[in-house]
């Protein structure tokens, strides 16, 4: 049930348009093209089972890892979920 002057499944569509949205981004950072035998990072080689599974990957595991590590910490979306946290 919409509120005010919104018509029906209004607060629907804005919950699937922000899925929609935060899906395109991820898909943009996906990697792409030849997988490297290398780490572009430290140099350390890459599995031929990781190269397989993730087309176009750059990093070996232990940088992914610190590479995943580090945008988590910046994210830009409320992960704690209160409405509180989303009003500050």
């Amino acid at each position: 049930m919409a509120n005010g002057w919104t018509h029906d499944g209004a607060v629907q569509e804005q919950i699937d348009s922000t899925v929609e949205d935060a899906l395109a981004h991820i898909r943009e950072q996906l990697p792409r093209g030849e997988s490297l035998q290398h780490c572009e990072e430290c140099g350390e080689a890459i599995p031929q089972a990781r190269r397989e599974a993730i087309k176009g990957v750059r990093l070996c595991v232990g940088c992914q890892s610190e590479h995943d590590g580090e945008r988590a910490a910046h994210s830009p979306y409320n992960r704690r979920g209160s409405k509180d946290s989303q009003l500050r």
